[in-house]
């Protein structure tokens, strides 16, 4: 440090010193003995310094400073001696001002108790309690006052001297923070006892270093301060950069998509001009044809007439000859007159009479009908006609008989955008032209999805019926998995004014209730259960399952046929969709699915009009809190469409009706069952109506048991209930069989039905007779049935002595029916095959309606089963019967009692 600092220092700290002796009238004066020590101070007894008791005593007042430590002294005496002229100057300054600096002055003896000073002590021991401080060392004496036998205390120092009486002064103190803690950086004249040992001139200088270090780092976070700002404008800019860079990217797809949509234009344009160009060149082909051949017949003409009539030479004009001729005998063509909707069409050979063709809708008539000429029509371009048809941001594309709005959801088309006379055809995703019949009347006008079906009114229609094939969509690739869910392939049948067929759906047209039966079969080598549902998708609402059936975990491959049926209320463009699925990925389509090809319709589907007065229901069913043997399901109404009518039971357990009817039921239960029991003796679903307290069995289905494995049983048939009465149900399992019981919203337990007002609709139930049962080898051979209800007006089974008898089920009024068949027996074949054929008439050949196959018995299984349901129409005089076939195997036994049954559900139509 410079020496001219260091004198600054020592003059402030000698100022501070000075300050506290003018003020030492004020304090009490520290005893002094020796020689140069002032008479007036010698007088006054000696003071006891204690912190504690001396801070008390003084009101709003800081505890004096503390004596500075040995090495302050030491320190300040070395700097002292080592100073220039000018410290000495000052020090001597300070000795008239204090008295000269004597080597006799001592300090008098305190006792041990109040021996507590600061030089008394070093460091951190002077914070401990004076019981545990270490025993003060002696200190050397010298003077006349120093006691004999005691060491001599050391010499003060003038900046000691200043400091005691610095500390004498509490009002030249700064005030103590609220903690006690000092506050800062403070000089010696400044500092409390105990609070601040540092030295006032170390203090100062730390303290500018201090100053100096926080402006060091102000600068420094200034600097960073400015570097973060530029970051941040980078940041900034490069965000605008790749904001309009996304912009620009917008505005290229948007040209890209404009310059789409005008090639596409083009093309159509340039399509129509190639037809037109075709049809010029046609146009002057049969021109050409026609001059030639009609330069042939007038020379045959001019010939005949010269030779047979011997009239002059008759120049005959090609454009005004007259084909007919005389008394209605063509000349040339067509050998007859054609009639007045007919035109003779000279392609041909011979000639011959063609009827005009009428023009589609959507084209405009450009010449009539003629006797040598058909009638031409030209496409109405709509686009051009009305430029705003598809709105002003939505580009109109023409099309054949009709337009396409480019851009547009199909959604937003069936709303009605195609506008009046149009429709919007969902095959070809365009807005066609509604047929306008001609001047026939209208079957069923024409609606925003469907064209007009023109022909004669007829009365409502009740019932009707469709059906077609599925299959699974072809494999894609060896991985493709099943896991997520594939949507089934409906083939095989055009729709009609029902529905509209898609590839994996089917579009419903018109309000209703619905049926559904899906006869299915495969087998796989999956690591867990597959499951297919029928699924519904609304218009406006999210989709739900409907049902769903599981197809256990074979331990052996063989086939496994199920079935899967719901009921529900459906409106226009409802879709109907079949999904198979599976738990886990570890199935794929490739290689662990293989299906039977069932012959007929494995999809049926029975619409019943509001006016036939039924009412739909579907009930979900609860999980079951603990494994259980027998169990009595409880439900939860998830839709229906009277709850008048159709409700439930107080105890959940029950469907009641209000009303005398019939009801087509199905009840579909997902189950887990555990134990060897299962297996041997299987599951029962039994269907009970519950007529004045009492229940009656109604119908009943088996299932093969499982072990440790997920399946399904089901049950499907119809009933007659009268008012009041109860429809329950109630599985029953093996004593020994642990069974979970599940149900959720997934459909995989779920009770559907459709009550039936008894006007429109009869039912027929029966059983299979005790005689005459198939047993063996068994090929493509009937079976023989027993009723068990009555016979009705629309329906019956052939009785003795009757053709077919106890075989054929016979109609007598047309309508619609809906069969279902169970049939349990004992058997060895590799697969068993149950067939429902329509018998031919007149002996012809029959035609299979519905198939469904069971593959082999589970192994320990004492029984297994094997159905089917479908729905179709009949008319007066049509007949059904029923076939078995067993495949490498034979059939032992087929009970005739519980778990086999056929129900025959007639609508009206």
């Amino acid at each position: 440090m410079p020496s001219s600092k260091k004198s600054f220092l020592f003059l402030v700290y000698v100022l501070c010193t000075f300050r506290a002796a003018r003020s030492g009238d004020f304090g009490d004066p520290r005893p002094c003995s020796g020689s140069h020590c002032p008479g007036g101070r010698s007088s006054r007894p000696p003071r006891q310094h204690n912190p504690t008791t001396q801070s008390r005593s003084i009101n709003h007042h800081h505890a004096p400073s503390s004596f500075p430590s040995e090495h302050h002294a030491t320190l300040l005496s070395q700097r002292a001696r080592s100073g220039d002229q000018t410290r000495e100057t000052v020090q001597t300054r300070v000795a008239g001002v204090f008295g000269p600096v004597c080597a006799d002055c001592v300090t008098p003896q305190r006792p041990d108790h109040v021996m507590n000073d600061t030089r008394e002590c070093k460091g951190i021991e002077c914070r401990l309690p004076l019981r545990i401080r270490p025993n003060p060392r002696p200190r050397p004496c010298a003077g006349d006052g120093c006691v004999l036998g005691t060491s001599q205390p050391p010499l003060i120092h003038v900046a000691d001297r200043a400091a005691q009486f610095l500390g004498e002064f509490p009002d030249m103190g700064y005030p103590a923070s609220e903690s006690g803690a000092p506050l800062g950086v403070q000089l010696t004249c400044d500092i409390k006892p105990g609070e601040n040992e540092v030295p006032a001139e170390d203090a100062l200088i730390l303290h500018l270093q201090l100053a100096k270090g926080q402006e060091k780092l102000v600068e420094a976070l200034r600097a960073q301060q400015v570097v973060i700002r530029d970051l941040q404008q980078r940041l900034v800019e490069q965000q605008g950069a790749l904001l309009s860079q996304q912009r620009e990217i917008l505005d290229q797809q948007r040209r890209m998509y404009e310059q789409m949509d005008v090639v596409k234009a083009q093309y159509g344009l340039l399509s129509e001009t190639v037809k037109q160009f075709s049809f010029q060149g046609l146009q002057g082909e049969l021109q050409s044809y026609f001059e030639s051949h009609l330069a042939g017949l007038q020379s045959q003409a001019r010939s005949h007439l010269q030779k047979s009539y011997a009239v002059h030479k008759v120049d005959v004009d090609t454009k005004v000859v007259n084909v007919v001729g005389d008394a209605g005998h063509p000349v040339l063509g067509c050998q007859i007159a054609c009639g007045p909707e007919e035109y003779c069409d000279f392609q041909n050979d011979p000639p011959q009479c063609e009827r005009c063709t009428m023009c589609p809708p959507g084209f405009f008539l450009v010449s009539q009908c003629s006797s040598n000429a058909d009638r031409m029509c030209q496409d109405r371009d709509e686009c051009l006609e009305l430029p705003s048809l598809c709105g002003e941001r939505v580009k109109c594309l023409n099309t054949p008989g009709g337009f396409r709005c480019l851009g547009v959801s199909e959604r937003e088309m069936s709303t009605g955008l195609c506008g009046h006379e149009y429709f919007y055809n969902q095959e070809l995703q365009e807005c066609r032209a509604c047929s306008d019949c001609d001047g026939e009347p209208f079957g069923i006008p024409c609606t925003f999805t469907s064209d007009a079906v023109c022909g004669t009114v007829t009365e409502n229609i009740l019932s009707q019926s469709w059906a077609a094939s599925i299959a699974i969509p072809p494999t894609k690739s060896k991985s493709t998995s099943i896991y997520p869910g594939l949507q089934l392939n409906i083939r095989g049948k055009v729709g009609n004014n029902l529905l509209t067929n898609h590839d994996d759906y089917l579009n419903l047209q018109q309000h209703g209730l619905v049926w559904i039966d899906y006869n299915f079969a495969l087998k796989h080598s999956c690591r867990n259960f597959l499951q297919v549902g029928i699924r519904i998708n609304g218009s406006e609402e999210e989709g739900r399952d409907l049902s769903g059936v599981r197809i256990e975990q074979p331990e052996r491959k063989f086939f496994q046929g199920v079935t899967v049926s719901a009921a529900v209320e459906v409106e226009p463009n409802h879709t109907l969709t079949l999904v198979l699925k599976s738990p886990n990925q570890y199935c794929n389509q490739s290689k662990d699915i293989q299906t039977y090809e069932l012959g007929g319709a494995s999809f049926s589907l029975l619409w019943l009009s509001h006016d036939t007065g039924a009412v739909a229901m579907t009930a979900q069913m609860s999980t079951a809190a603990h494994y259980q043997s027998n169990y009595r399901p409880t439900f939860r109404i998830a839709t229906v469409s009277d709850p008048y009518i159709v409700a439930l039971t107080h105890d959940s357990r029950g469907v009641r009706f209000m009303e005398t009817g019939v009801v087509k039921f199905v009840l579909q239960q997902a189950i887990y069952s555990m134990g060897h029991s299962c297996i041997r003796e299987g599951f029962s679903l039994i269907a009970y109506v519950n007529r004045n307290g009492t229940n009656q069995e109604v119908l009943r289905s088996f299932k093969s048991g499982v072990n440790y494995r997920d399946t399904s049983i089901t049950l499907s048939g119809a009933t007659r209930v009268d008012k009041e009465d109860w429809l329950n149900f109630e599985i029953v399992a093996p004593s020994q069989c642990n069974v979970r019981y599940f149900g959720d919203s997934s459909g995989i337990s779920m009770l559907s039905l459709i009550w039936i007002p008894n006007a429109v609709s009869s039912m027929f139930t029966a059983t299979v007779s005790r005689t005459g049962l198939p047993s063996g080898a068994v090929r493509n051979k009937p079976l023989l049935f027993r009723q068990m209800s009555p016979n009705t007006d629309q329906m019956r089974l052939a009785g003795s002595g009757e053709p077919h008898a106890q075989k054929n089920f016979a109609f007598s009024e047309a309508g619609t029916v809906s069969v279902a068949l169970n049939l349990k027996l004992i058997h060895s074949c590799s697969v068993v095959k149950l067939t429902l054929y329509r018998q031919g008439t007149d002996g012809g050949q029959a035609t299979s309606l519905a198939q469904q196959v069971g593959g082999h018995m589970p192994e320990g299984s004492e029984w297994a089963s094997v159905g089917l349901r479908t729905s179709f129409e009949v008319q007066n005089g049509t007949a059904i019967y029923v076939s078995l076939d067993c495949i490498r195997g034979r059939i032992n036994q087929i009970t005739h009692e519980g778990g086999t049954n056929i129900s025959i559900l007639w609508l009206a139509s």
